[in-house]
């Protein structure tokens, strides 16, 4: 019960991180890792949930304080985020209906955690000032995008609500866009204007470039859906030149992420060790390479797809790598359960 007790949120970065690269294995027409990763996928996302659920009923208290607490209650946006990307993976595969009900449970966690984490920021009393912004935070904008990504693909399922559907992921676009102008500029000035200690560097980093990445993916999304409605249609032009410059801001990121790694384990020698949050590092990575590809398809622009080819490939070895850091992490835990035993 340890284990269930401690679980960490982060985990559903797990099934984020095997979800998009099935999709980009897909998108480049390797069915066959794709098929294997997606299976992988559903059964962590099932697991994660049982998982869950047990942890609810048997440590509520637990639960009850990661979701007061403002450095930790963003982190459960991973749910969202995981539930539409098996959406993704099932609507991909046939299965409309699981898809649209993943969309509906996550719609319903989002709003939930929403104003939950907000309410946290606003009315609880913490540390009041910019030290507790990380990382973290900007999962609520992979979370709200993942929304957009679903939401426009099982429209035509809905008949006559697809309209309706359209202007909501519309507006949930918008809505992510806003949340991330908020959170990035405080986020920027966190590491580039205050005091940045090597333990401040934690993987969740990487998701400033994977909230660009989603939202460059959902947009694209957008431009490549039916709008239904002709004001939804007006608004084209100007979903295609946020696109494509979110992915150049999420392009940008990359060698100065890198960078931010090199001087934490190289000049600064600390030890890479598994963690959870590693899986928040892989995540971004297939991202780019979806939105890359998504891209180079919606603007006719093969580079892009040359680009995302690169990408998917650099992001499955980052996944197998974590893969095989957890796997061991597990059989070490195991190992040292039976000796105190």
């Amino acid at each position: 019960m340890l284990s269930v007790q401690h679980l960490h949120p982060g985990n559903f970065a797990l099934v984020m991180a095997s979800g998009i690269i099935s999709i980009g294995m897909s998108l480049l027409g390797n069915r066959v890792l794709a098929d294997i990763l997606f299976l992988f996928a559903v059964c962590a996302w099932t697991a994660l949930l049982a998982l869950s659920l047990l942890r609810l009923l048997r440590f509520a208290t637990r639960l009850r304080d990661e979701l007061l607490n403002p450095r930790m209650v963003f982190s459960y946006f991973t749910l969202v985020a995981a539930t539409n990307i098996v959406g993704l993976l099932l609507l991909d595969r046939g299965y409309s209906t699981s898809a649209i009900a993943c969309w509906v449970i996550a719609f319903g966690a989002w709003c939930s955690l929403l104003y939950l984490a907000f309410s946290v920021l606003t009315f609880l009393s913490h540390e009041h000032n910019v030290n507790i912004v990380h990382g973290g935070w900007l999962i609520t904008i992979v979370g709200t995008q993942s929304l957009v990504l679903l939401g426009s693909r099982i429209a035509p399922w809905l008949g006559q609500y697809a309209g309706y559907m359209m202007v909501e992921v519309h507006m949930l676009w918008g809505l992510g866009l806003i949340f991330y102008g908020i959170f990035v500029t405080l986020f920027c000035y966190r590491i580039f204007f205050l005091n940045l200690d090597p333990k401040d560097i934690s993987p969740l980093l990487w998701v400033i470039m994977g909230a660009s990445a989603i939202s460059a993916s959902a947009g694209t999304g957008l431009m490549t859906a039916d709008p239904y409605l002709p004001f939804l249609q007006a608004q084209r032009p100007f979903i295609d030149g946020v696109s494509m410059m979110l992915w150049a801001w999420a392009t940008w990121w990359l060698p100065m992420l890198a960078l931010f790694g090199i001087w934490k384990h190289v000049v600064r020698k600390m030890p890479l060790r598994y963690e959870p949050v590693l899986w928040s590092f892989v995540f971004p990575l297939g991202m780019y390479a979806v939105a890359s590809a998504k891209l180079g398809l919606a603007a006719e622009f093969p580079p892009l797809q040359w680009i995302s080819l690169i990408m998917i490939w650099v992001a499955f070895t980052a996944w197998f790598m974590v893969l095989a850091g957890l796997v061991r992490n597990v059989l070490k835990l195991s190992l040292l359960g039976k000796e105190s035993g």
